[in-house]
């Protein structure tokens, strides 16, 4: 996809195949090879299991077991092993630690991870050793625009996604200017171009955009700037124990009820049993909502909460199609993950029965989907209807 890269598609693609001949060749194969070939699937896990991304990594890991459980433990007839690394939501430390599962744990699949920053001190590794791998959250646009590569795949959703249908919501609400609040980083600053262009495109106006440094909370010194501005609306991102607080501030600084707060779902999700009334009324866009009424959420819902004592939220979901996607692709060559021509080529054409919806992949691999419009009333998200039907990514900079 990127045509100067150390590691193109044509030469994966041409290792691969020779790799799968190989393979297929049985008779050729050492018998401890072959053996091997039927050994456990070996699957490493690199998200955020302390600090402000905590509670998002392990919904995810619980979603992804989920989807493994309800194939009988196994992926292409093969059992799972796992290996596990807290990548603590530091960018710096990930080759580091996504090393850890490529070198010396030996994976046959990364699935990670939350933090944009993270996500991309984890792309030059994987792009290098060609390890398959499926990002079950972070949205850093790159990952499937100039950065991307054939082993590159996005079960969630593009940062840009995530807001630019809050354009369209705007606009038929009659708001004409917006303030715009995030995290400095990766994920807030293409969150807030996304919402930029969708909003522009629609004869709005972006007054300001406000920022705090990632991860810090302390919210007061733009909440008062916000009020001196007097926008007609206001957008945010945050998430997990930052998106709590921030609520919270919101509301103890006077603004809600008086100006109306949007923002990416991550905003209110997973997070409203913790800040009470604060998030009431809040409207925000994504790809998953409660009540949608499906069969397939229906069900997930339940043994989501059977499994786990708990309800799942838009996180859980991402990890669960994370492991859907795998199943795919595993399915396709009958658990010989040394195929990754196959594995490839039947995860591009996998047709994903989500709790969100129906959803398939984008060349760049970044899920083509719809965006929902949801509202806060008590402790859900309930879907008001659509803001954006079947919504693609535009991968910008990815090479073909």
């Amino acid at each position: 996809m990127q045509k100067k890269s150390t590691y193109d598609r044509r030469g994966f693609l041409l290792g691969s195949t020779a790799i799968a001949g190989a393979t297929a060749a049985g008779a050729l194969l050492p018998t401890g090879t072959a053996l091997a070939q039927q050994g456990k699937l070996k699957v490493g896990l690199m998200l955020p299991y302390t600090g402000t991304f905590a509670q998002l990594g392990v919904a995810i890991t619980n979603g992804f077991k989920l989807a493994i459980e309800e194939r009988g433990g196994k992926l292409g007839g093969r059992e799972i092993e796992y290996f596990t690394v807290d990548d603590e939501s530091n960018p710096a430390k990930a080759p580091e630690n996504v090393n850890k599962l490529v070198q010396r744990d030996k994976v046959d699949v990364v699935i990670g991870t939350v933090h944009s920053g993270v996500v991309m001190g984890m792309a030059k590794v994987l792009k290098e050793s060609g390890t398959l791998w499926i990002n079950p959250n972070g949205g850093a646009g790159a990952m499937t625009g100039a950065a991307c590569a054939p082993n590159f795949f996005r079960t969630s959703f593009s940062n840009w996604q995530t807001t630019h249908a809050l354009g369209k919501v705007l606009k038929a609400k009659g708001h004409k200017n917006a303030v715009f609040i995030t995290w400095k980083y990766a994920a807030g600053e293409e969150m807030m171009g996304g919402f930029k262009e969708g909003f522009e495109k629609e004869g709005g106006k972006l007054t300001k955009e406000l920022y705090v440094p990632f991860p810090q909370v302390e919210f007061q010194a733009l909440l008062t700037e916000i009020a001196s501005i007097k926008p007609d609306a206001v957008v945010a991102f945050f998430a997990g124990g930052g998106a709590a607080k921030f609520l919270k501030d919101y509301q103890a600084a006077g603004l809600k009820g008086k100006i109306p707060l949007y923002g990416s779902g991550f905003l209110t999700d997973g997070v409203l049993e913790a800040v009470g009334d604060a998030g009431e009324g809040v409207e925000t866009t994504l790809h998953y909502a409660d009540g949608l009424d499906t069969k397939k959420d229906k069900a997930f819902r339940l043994a989501y909460a059977k499994t786990f004592k708990l309800q799942p939220d838009v996180y859980a979901v991402q990890g669960y199609d994370a492991g859907q996607l795998l199943a795919a692709g595993l399915d396709g060559v009958k658990g010989n993950v040394a195929n990754k021509v196959g594995v490839i080529k039947a995860m591009e054409a996998a047709k994903i029965d989500s709790p969100r919806g129906p959803w398939t992949l984008s060349k760049a691999h970044n899920p083509v989907q719809d965006m929902y419009l949801r509202k806060v009333v008590g402790k859900e998200n309930k879907v008001q209807g659509v803001a954006w039907k079947a919504l693609a990514d535009p991968a910008r900079g990815c090479k073909a």
